[in-house]
């Protein structure tokens, strides 16, 4: 059995919809990973010998200022699943970010799990602490870092809960939109990134790896595309990360390298593309 952590979130849901009765979900209700007492009861119920977290906290900007918010759900919670299936001999697969890298201004190749990390704001510091207490607090662990990640759970979220949601719901209101032009990163889908986290379980595979789509793009020219693929006339004019004016810094470049993925697992992902495209059709045949 394979426990789920987050399970009515993006990649939670997901997960969920791929392994059927092979997997049980805990939303946040059953294990708040800011509650210890939580996190032992709940796991100890599903008799699970492989846990996974696809719970985070994931509000970039309002990370900045409550950094101890997101560093108790995605630091110590991360230490304290790590700690209780350590101490059972229970395999963690925990979801990390590409935010974990950024500080390095001047990348323009991707990330290798072997390149030195340097997060920029409070939510990738907080990533990156739970990655590093799952490495070290659990010896049965996967680490998988991804980016850009939007599902179709989040269509059930009043304002659009991922990227591609939000573009179609501001593009139904009208007038030309301006999205970030010069951050360069890899949108990947939940469907996608489920089939790596299984692939990598059914591998036997350990340790640190990435799992995005292949190939990559800028948030305007990701934006382009799901207007182009829908069928929509819609302007999209790119601006500068700091004519946008976000709270919290991001990275300017954050693809990674999933070849470690692919030579491990046999796995290998599609490209942004027709990833996109994939959701954008299953998204009207759900529609109607």
């Amino acid at each position: 059995m394979i426990a789920v952590v987050g399970a009515t979130g993006q990649l939670g849901s997901e997960l969920l919809s791929l392994w059927g009765d092979r997997a049980v979900g805990l939303t946040r209700d059953q294990l708040d990973l800011a509650d210890p007492a939580t996190v032992e009861a709940a796991l100890e119920a599903t008799g699970a010998r492989v846990v996974v977290n696809a719970a985070a906290y994931n509000q970039v900007d309002l990370a900045e200022s409550e950094p101890a918010a997101a560093m108790e759900v995605n630091s110590q919670g991360p230490r304290r699943l790590a700690r209780w299936c350590a101490s059972r001999e229970i395999r963690l697969v925990h979801v990390s970010s590409d935010f974990v890298f950024g500080v390095d201004s001047s990348r323009n190749l991707p990330y290798t799990e072997s390149d030195e990390t340097g997060p920029l704001g409070a939510y990738a510091v907080s990533k990156l602490g739970g990655e590093l207490h799952v490495r070290s607090g659990c010896p049965d662990h996967l680490v998988v870092r991804t980016c850009g990640l939007y599902g179709h759970a989040a269509r059930r979220r009043e304002r659009g809960g991922n990227f591609v949601e939000t573009m179609l719901r501001l593009a139904a209101g009208g007038g030309p939109l301006k999205v970030v032009d010069d951050q360069r990163c890899t949108p990947t889908s939940t469907v996608v990134l489920a089939a790596a986290i299984d692939a990598l379980i059914e591998s036997g595979s350990t340790g640190l790896y990435h799992a995005t789509c292949s190939g990559s793009t800028t948030w305007c020219g990701f934006a382009r595309e799901i207007f182009e693929r829908s069928g929509l006339d819609v302007e999209v004019e790119g601006i500068t990360t700091a004519e946008f004016g976000a709270a919290a810094a991001r990275p300017g470049y954050s693809v990674l390298d999933c070849s470690r993925l692919v030579r491990d697992t046999g796995y290998s992902p599609p490209d942004w593309q027709d990833a996109l495209t994939r959701y954008l059709a299953m998204r009207d045949a759900t529609a109607e």
